[in-house]
């Protein structure tokens, strides 16, 4: 299991990475909005333990920006803001569970197992990206429960645009990547497989968008991907991620509430 704790109060972050690690989970950690939404885009978490305020990009803007490019990684918001209005707010831009501090440890945790038990983590060689799931190691394609056939060119061509979905894939990476061309030939064969892709995935075919003059983009945000989304993750194996501080799971039990740790009731406001 793996967990993005996203705090810019280090002490903070530092406590939550020792306790995620505890409960057996590997930890990155960021402290901006920014780092966040490059490091989620970036890797597959099963967790992501966000901060409302945040330099950058506070956890609302973080929160719906995933959710546009159809990262449906659990997230668990942390704040002081304690207002039902602001739960509200936060709830609408995607989060999946809210908890104010100061917090108790032991529920945190226990939020924490109730959100992955209920999406389990992806297997590894899957992509998922709005209704479209790819097993990469079995070359099988889903759209939601039904299973398509493709060709081995456009079971490449999907999950080129699936790892990298919410933004632009040139014509040049997708010969480059798809047939191994480092030119472009001038021919139509780029359109006419992508003409044949979005036959084959139905209504998830609006996932595909054509922006001219640049190459095709993923993306979940049209009313048909949105519609056939119930549960969306964040591309697995993506280019590299950003520094991010990175905790293995670890024999030590953090302890909060002693020495000043701030789970258990002392955290101060953000």
């Amino acid at each position: 299991m793996k967990a993005l704790v996203i705090e810019d109060d280090r002490k903070l972050s530092s406590f939550l990475a020792r306790a995620f690690a505890e409960e057996g989970y590997t930890v990155d950690s960021c402290r901006t909005g920014v780092e966040a939404i490059a490091q989620a885009a970036a890797s597959t978490y099963d967790l992501v333990v966000l901060d409302w305020m945040l330099p950058e990009f506070d956890g609302l803007a973080v929160c719906r920006e995933l959710r546009r490019i159809g990262n449906g990684v659990p997230i668990l918001m942390l704040t002081a803001r304690g207002e039902v209005t602001e739960k509200v707010m936060a709830l609408d831009a995607g989060a999946d569970d809210y908890m104010t501090k100061p917090f108790h440890l032991d529920e945190l945790m226990a939020r924490a197992r109730a959100l992955t038990r209920r999406t389990g983590p992806l297997r590894a060689g899957m992509l998922r990206a709005g209704p479209v799931v790819l097993d990469i190691r079995q070359r099988v394609a889903q759209v939601g429960e039904a299973r398509i056939e493709l060709t081995g060119r456009e079971f490449a061509l999907l999950g080129l645009l699936v790892r990298h979905a919410g933004r632009v894939v040139t014509r040049s990476e997708i010969l480059e990547q798809v047939w191994g061309l480092h030119f472009d030939p001038g021919s139509n064969v780029i359109e006419v497989h992508m003409r044949h892709l979005r036959e084959k995935l139905l209504e998830a075919a609006a996932c595909i968008e054509t922006v001219r003059g640049q190459g095709y983009r993923f993306s979940v945000s049209t009313s048909a991907g949105a519609g056939l989304a119930s549960g969306l993750a964040s591309p697995l194996g993506a280019d590299s991620p950003p520094a991010a501080s990175s905790v293995a799971p670890s024999g030590r039990t953090p302890k909060p509430g002693s020495g000043g740790e701030p789970g258990s009731g002392g955290e101060p406001g953000s």
